[in-house]
């Protein structure tokens, strides 16, 4: 089977998926058996394409998709993770007896297959399909709940990801293919001699703040305004699908359509720099503030997605390396804290963080994943975090961009201040005897517990065995 065949072969499994799921939404051991079988078929497929890119297979596919370094690393983040929340969905949604749980696994599969569009786009015209498509799969996701705030926060999650790419990242699309005469991602970008002087800076600021999904402020809101929603569906927003969609296509603008010589020459990607800096440092200052654990993590992540886009504004080859194994190391992290914060809802109800004194002496497996996951955001070894983090802070200061700089010594600490008072609570303090008389809670279900201990292990994994996406981020930066 050609990469072609492999290709729409991963963007047919998950599709074919949502279909078998809804058929056999009546017998939920088999629809969630279906999900479990479609998820690892995704897997197996996207890994058949890895070892094609890892033997430097040659440029371009004629009909829309493409295999390169970047979306080969967000495909396989993606199929792998669909595992893992696929296996916690299975507890969450059962452990919470959710509504419309067949919805919910169908939905979820058509977000992947948008997700795997996205990953292997040869153009922008048809990553702009599959953006878009993603957005839609999960609206119905993110107001699953059906009350009223979960519509009020739907209509501000459509409202701001659709404003932004039809006011902002489709006329940049536009403008790229009426001045170029393509919209093919090509190596060294597209743009020189085509557009030049300040129209550089316009139109990179049209496509950065048009791809919503990275959460650059002031275009952030929606992104905690989705935690009404499932955790499973909150783990696909911010580590397997949505917001990694976002940071992609950032990197993949930056790097095949602008080009990062071109940037670096014309200096119109400086302002970058400060927005993406602004966003992370504002946003770590208000999850500081938030006792709710999920807005909390909500405001992490757009920090973190930041660190993305700002190491892609640096605009050297080791900070591009940086960018893309933060791309990986923020969704195996994050995803860990996210079924950590949902394993606590389930066995225990609570949401707070206020309310969790003690919770790791009777939830520590749970607690423990947590701790792994926080220490790798804050970037401490040997965790993923400390990796991306490590090759980010290079390129800042192999270029002297002390700007840069100063936000990660910042930030990181920024971070440690709003993760670190959890854990301790959670270990430190003797947990309260239950007032009513009831036998105290232990850990949530097997299935989430077994899924946050994959990822958690996944995280720690990814420090002491790099090479995959290293070498994959390697190629993208030309190294």
């Amino acid at each position: 089977m050609n990469d072609t065949d492999l290709i729409w072969l991963a963007l047919v499994i998950p599709t074919i998926g949502a279909g078998l799921i809804a058929l056999t939404g009546r017998n939920p051991n088999l629809r969630e058996a279906v999900t479990l079988v479609t998820s690892v078929a995704l897997f197996a497929t996207v890994m058949a394409l890895m070892a094609s890119v890892l033997d430097a297979i040659g440029p371009g596919i004629e009909i829309g998709f493409a295999v390169e370094p970047l979306g080969m690393i967000f495909a396989a983040v993606a199929s792998t993770l669909w595992i893992v929340n696929s296996i916690y969905s299975i507890g969450y949604m059962r452990g919470n007896s959710e509504p419309r749980q067949t919805q919910f696994y169908v939905l979820f599969a058509v977000a992947i297959a948008s997700a795997i569009g996205v990953a292997f786009s040869a153009n922008l015209i048809t990553l702009f399909l599959f953006y878009e498509i993603l957005t839609l799969s999960t609206y119905p996701l993110v107001t699953h709940k059906g009350d009223e705030n979960a519509k009020r926060s739907g209509r501000i999650y459509l409202l701001i990801l659709l404003g932004t790419s039809m006011g902002l990242l489709l006329p940049a699309i536009i403008w790229t293919g009426v001045a170029t005469g393509t919209v093919d991602f090509t190596t060294g970008g597209v743009l020189r001699g085509a557009v030049e002087g300040p129209l550089v800076a316009v139109l990179l600021a049209l496509f950065m703040f048009g791809i919503g999904k990275a959460a650059l402020m002031p275009f952030h809101f929606w992104l905690p305004a989705a935690m009404v929603a499932p955790t499973p569906v909150s783990a696909l927003l911010h580590a397997v699908a949505v917001v990694k969609a976002g940071v992609f296509t950032v990197v993949k603008v930056i790097v095949y359509i602008f080009g990062v010589d071109y940037l670096a020459e014309t200096g119109a990607g400086d302002w970058l720099t400060y927005v993406a800096g602004f966003t992370v440092i504002a946003a770590s200052l208000v999850a500081l503030r938030q006792d709710n654990l999920k807005k909390r993590l909500a405001y992490s992540t757009i920090s973190q997605l930041s660190y993305v886009v700002l190491a892609a504004a640096i605009l050297t080859p080791i900070s591009i390396v940086g960018a893309a194994l933060h791309i990986v190391a923020h969704a195996v992290s994050k995803i860990t804290l996210f079924f950590a914060a949902g394993s606590i809802y389930t066995a225990a109800h609570l949401t707070e963080i206020s309310q969790m004194k003690g919770i790791g002496r009777r939830m520590p497996w749970t607690m423990v994943a947590f701790a792994i996951g926080a220490l790798s955001m804050i970037g401490i070894p040997p965790t993923a975090g400390f990796v991306s983090k490590w090759f980010i802070l290079s390129g800042a200061m192999s270029s002297a961009n002390w700007v840069a700089v100063g936000v990660i010594f910042l930030s990181t600490m920024l971070n440690a201040a709003y993760f670190m008072p959890i854990i301790y609570r959670a270990f430190m303090y003797a947990p309260d005897e239950p007032k009513d008389g009831k036998k105290p809670h232990g850990e949530a279900p097997f299935p989430i517990v077994l899924a946050l201990t994959a990822t958690a292990i996944g995280t720690v994994a990814m420090f002491f065995f790099p090479d995959v996406p290293f070498d994959l981020a390697a190629s993208l930066a030309g190294q």
